[in-house]
């Protein structure tokens, strides 16, 4: 008992990593993970139990069962608490995300930039990004963050080409490299964004953001100026194109699945309509959008920017 008390004191205990508030994986919007259910360290193990066994029969005289019994527990505490510290990481990450400490969020995942992990990954090619749109981020840094961010979002989807959230993050982060690699570059990789965009809603239907992501990609490709276009055709026979009707498809298919989840798409669904000359159903999203709670310093862009247009609407009546 003596020698099972000591061997007790190096049993790792199975608690997680991170005290305080937790969110479920459903919590963050179309955000959570997308690998299935939680594993149990029995799971894990495989058939390490025979193994383990084997290796040590010959130290049962000396440490007696009831030591060997604790030893074969406390590896499968071990096990089980390496799987789970990975959800405790993830569940802290999620809930500094939802409460906008996006200084906090990088700081804890990049202590974890070496994994193997796509949840982990495609978080931190978000929280690089998110660091660089920061307002006090240098030109220089933002530049850094973008292409880090981009390497982060790559990984992932090597690592776990199901996950819809890493399709995403690797359409958002290589259009971000865009700004830096000039308008070719951008032209010559709207295919490859369209292609991931389409794959995270293929994977999960109910993320309102990449449905509204490929509202995006459409609305930009059929306000393209000509001289983005003679480039665009230069690059492909046939150059990516899109129409303002299969843009307003989306956002109002986004609306669908989340409605007013993001102020963005009502402001995009009344600009939208404006280029479809249907005043009414803009000033209807535009109003919409101008009323929607400012909870980030977008929303209150957006806010003033939908009051804008419908000013425009009555100085022309």
């Amino acid at each position: 008992m003596a020698l099972a008390a000591r061997l007790w004191r190096f049993v790792p205990l199975a608690r997680g990593v991170f005290p305080g508030p937790r969110l479920s994986r459903a919590v963050a919007g179309g955000r959570g993970r997308g690998c299935g259910r939680r594993l149990r360290g029995p799971e894990v193990m495989g058939n390490l139990g025979a193994f383990k066994r084997s290796l040590l029969f010959s130290a049962l005289p000396y440490l007696g069962f009831e030591a060997y019994q604790l030893f074969s527990q406390a590896v499968v505490v071990h096990a089980t608490a390496k799987v789970f510290g990975v959800e405790e990481i993830l569940e802290q990450a999620d809930y500094l995300y939802e409460s906008g400490e996006t200084e906090k969020l990088y700081q804890l995942l990049t202590q974890y930039k070496e994994s193997e992990d796509a949840e982990l990954l495609w978080r931190l090619a978000r929280a690089s990004r998110d660091i660089a749109q920061l307002s006090e981020t240098s030109e220089e840094e933002k530049k850094l963050l973008v292409y880090e961010a981009l390497e982060y979002a790559k990984r992932a989807l090597e690592k776990n080409e199901s996950s819809f959230a890493a399709h995403k993050w690797y359409a958002i982060c290589i259009s971000d490299v865009g700004d830096y690699e000039g308008i070719k570059a951008k032209i010559a990789n709207a295919y490859v964004i369209k292609e991931h965009f389409e794959k995270a809603i293929e994977l999960n239907p109910k993320d309102a953001t990449s449905i509204h992501l490929m509202g995006i990609w459409c609305y930009t490709f059929a306000e393209m100026p000509w001289y983005q276009r003679r480039i665009a055709k230069m690059l492909f026979a046939t150059p990516p194109s899109s129409t303002y009707e299969e843009a307003l498809g989306y956002f109002h298919r986004a609306e669908q699945v989340d409605p007013n989840f993001y102020s963005k798409n009502l402001l995009l669904l009344g600009k939208t309509y404006l280029k479809l000359h249907n005043k009414k159903l803009a000033a209807f999203w535009l109003m919409k959008a101008k009323d929607y709670p400012a909870h980030t310093e977008e929303d209150k862009q957006i806010q003033t920017e939908a009051a804008q247009l419908l000013t425009g609407f009555s100085d022309k009546n």
